[in-house]
């Protein structure tokens, strides 16, 4: 019996089909590695998920997906939270941090379409729902001769919209799809050069108090380093142009087969106009805070280049 054993942790989610997928597979993923350990569930409504009627950009940002959770970190309901890290804020509530982040799943953009076609032979005037301002300039730039209609929901609800037809097509993030066994839904996948994907996307964010050793040590056998430092990269871009939903922002960090690190980000104003890119391939970071400080120099070039626009 290991010095776990009789642990018992408690962690916060959303109550979504995909929140609740991931977060118990993290859970079962704590299970494997000690068995010993009792892992219990904690859902949290989520602002972000009460308000459905309207865009994020008009209630507050996604940090309404993760306000109450961190009450319930900090208040000690919960121990630990995990996240979809492309929700987390830039800044997190103060005594709290990102503890581990769990090796990342596949971060590109899918498309899923009622017809069966890909992004270039849609018809002009199809109905394309998104509600990501990221995605819509990359569209715009793209397919300028498409309709984009707002849409908001979980998974479940945006694929229904597309079946019934209140729009012909959506994008979403593939991980998503992956972490609920969806993978057959999807039209095309989107390379990162025709939708750059969101800072983070794929990856999880796992939060606990900031002191909370008991916690911490459980959360760093799960890090996966290498994802954490590609993250912290996307982050660093995001924090330098204090990146929200009420801004297009992307970010796409990963290994190349050299062991170099190849970074893309973008920058847009939010009609989509002024989109700025920025592209490095450079050493791999050796830290996380290296990383970051690398990020917010590519965030300071990306809102030059977009000034000089």
């Amino acid at each position: 019996m290991t010095a776990h054993a009789s642990s018992r942790f408690v962690f916060a989610t959303r109550r979504s089909q995909l929140a609740l997928a991931q977060s118990r597979k993290f859970a079962a993923q704590i299970a494997q590695i000690d068995p010993g350990i009792r892992v219990e569930e904690l859902q949290v409504v989520t602002t972000g998920d009460r308000i459905q009627d309207r865009p994020l950009t008009d209630i507050g940002g996604k940090g309404l997906f993760v306000k109450e959770i961190e009450e319930a970190l900090l208040d000690g309901r919960a121990d630990f939270a995990v996240h979809s890290i492309k929700d987390v804020p830039a800044l997190l509530a103060p005594g709290l941090r990102i503890a581990c982040v769990p090796k990342r799943v596949d971060p590109r953009d899918v498309l899923v379409s009622r017809v069966g076609r890909p992004l270039q032979q849609l018809p002009p005037g199809t109905r394309l729902g998104t509600s990501s301002l990221r995605r819509s300039a990359h569209l715009k730039a793209i397919r300028p001769d498409l309709v984009i209609a707002p849409l908001r929901g979980n998974v479940d609800t945006r694929l229904r919209k597309v079946r019934e037809g209140v729009v012909d097509a959506t994008i979403l993030a593939y991980a998503g799809l992956i972490r609920l066994g969806l993978e057959h839904v999807v039209t095309q996948i989107l390379e990162p050069d025709v939708s750059l994907p969101a800072i983070g996307q794929g990856a999880l964010g796992i939060e606990c108090r900031d002191g909370d050793d008991r916690t911490i040590t459980l959360l760093a056998r799960l890090h996966d380093p290498e994802t954490a430092v590609a993250v912290a990269v996307e982050r660093g871009v995001m924090l330098e142009v204090e990146g929200s939903c009420k801004i297009p922002v992307a970010a796409h960090a990963h290994r190349r087969g050299d062991g170099r690190m190849h970074l893309r980000a973008m920058l847009a104003d939010a009609d989509g106009s002024r989109c700025a890119f920025v592209e490095h391939t450079l050493a791999w970071p050796p830290d996380e805070q290296e990383a970051s400080r690398f990020g917010r120099e590519v965030g300071r070039q990306l809102k030059a280049r977009q000034a000089a626009m």
